[in-house]
């Protein structure tokens, strides 16, 4: 039941010690502030870390070669291990079952790119019409590479957003455009757009087929890129990861003759396990923010059990009053408990509202580098809040105890 009495003694006693209560509201706000703010900006480093590896599709695994640093089987080291289009169809047989897409791209050093009479200084790769969905790539007109560019060894290329931006009117199509590369002329089928930005639409695609008849005359590949089927569990996902990539470098070290504790003649990049060891450091940060934002409120939490005693100490004669006019023992507690509880309340929830609406309105626009819209849970901030109302109603029931426990004659005696 509402007790408007002793809600007016509360106001009363708050109002008597205007500024030591407002400076044990200000400790108080300042330990949920603190904790709000640290929680956001945890949640935005996990945002910034996630962001960084949606550029490619989740599941993506990389594989290039490099040279072999371990004498074995009688080859010297300083050997360069060279991919061709025999690895990829061997390992697109082998791991039909553990693969959802594969790719691989042969980077074309050399060749000059005309637009009429412009000269474009971008990257051309040849490829297949996978990549599209191991980069992430979204076309914004036309197409990408197909199957049957591949087979007829097709002369059509596919251009990157910013180069589109950049070459030609941004806002005609292009679609059917000539581009010559070395005197060559290459239709435009597509223009794609990655989320990873400007760098990434900087390059174009033609078939891999292509690219390796006309400019390079052999069959070599520069790379191998998969994507695996999506699992719902990220650990289970990083396991699998991990399971391919064990398999992956265990083949391919069997076909190129190389030592199984070579590191760097087949290297594997794999974003997931990446993920994995950035993801277990935030979890590790945020560990570290909970720790500091609760210390901040134990000792808001002790600065009014501080002040209770205070209060109490001040209230010994009116107490023992009370008691000498028939008051019981917890109606002196629940006295005492409320005013710690007010100041708490009041105090916890200022600091949340104050602290979650900085990351309201600021959180959208901070950017940097592995932190992006720093936000927090307001189920975790509103537990939070509820945990400190609760500490709070201890931090005054210890002082409160010991008021209520007060001989009336002793109490009636204090000056």
């Amino acid at each position: 039941m509402f007790d408007l009495e002793r809600w007016q003694e509360i106001f009363e006693a708050i109002s008597k010690n205007k500024l030591r209560t407002f400076l044990t509201g200000i400790s108080v706000a300042s330990g949920i502030f603190i904790l709000v703010i640290l929680l956001g900006f945890g949640q935005g480093m996990r945002n910034g870390i996630a962001h960084e590896f949606e550029e490619d599709a989740a599941t993506s695994v990389w594989v290039w070669p490099g040279e072999t640093t371990v004498a074995y089987k009688g080859l010297n080291p300083g050997r360069y291990v060279q991919l061709r289009n025999e690895d990829f169809d061997q390992v697109s047989q082998l791991f039909l079952e553990d693969i959802e897409y594969m790719a691989a791209f042969l980077f074309i050093r050399g060749v000059t790119a005309i637009y009429k009479n412009e000269v474009l200084a971008y990257e051309l790769a040849g490829t297949y019409p996978s990549m599209q969905f191991i980069e992430n790539e979204s076309m914004v007109q036309g197409r990408f590479i197909n199957s049957k560019d591949i087979d007829q060894k097709a002369k059509v290329v596919v251009i990157g957003q910013n180069i589109k931006a950049e070459v030609f009117d941004d806002k005609a199509k292009v679609i059917g455009e000539m581009i010559q590369f070395s005197g060559i002329p290459f239709k435009i089928v597509g223009v794609y757009s990655d989320p990873s930005g400007e760098q990434e639409e900087n390059r174009m695609f033609i078939p891999m087929s292509t690219a390796q008849v006309v400019f390079e005359g052999t069959d070599h590949l520069q790379n191998l890129s998969f994507t695996l089927p999506v699992l719902d569990n990220f650990d289970a996902a990083v396991a699998q990861s991990l399971a391919f990539k064990e398999k992956m470098t265990r083949h391919l070290k069997a076909k190129h003759t190389v030592a199984p504790s070579d590191t760097r003649a087949i290297q594997i990049w794999n974003p997931l396990e990446e993920a994995k060891r950035y993801f277990t450091l935030t979890d590790n940060i945020a560990f570290f923010f909970w720790f500091v934002g609760i210390c901040t409120i134990i000792a808001g939490v002790v600065g009014v059990s501080n002040i209770m005693l205070i209060v109490v100490k001040e209230r010994t004669k009116e107490i023992g009053i009370r008691k000498a006019l028939g008051a019981k023992p917890w109606s002196i507690v629940s006295m005492i408990v409320h005013e710690a509880v007010f100041v708490t309340a009041v105090s916890g929830f200022g600091g949340l509202i104050f602290g979650m609406g900085l990351l309201e309105i600021f959180g959208p626009y901070i950017e940097v580098d592995y932190i992006l819209n720093p936000a927090v849970n307001f189920n975790i901030a509103i537990a939070t809040v509820i945990l400190l109302i609760v500490s709070g109603a201890i931090a005054g029931f210890i002082p409160a105890w010991k008021a209520a426990n007060v001989h009336t004659i002793e109490a009636l005696r204090d000056q």
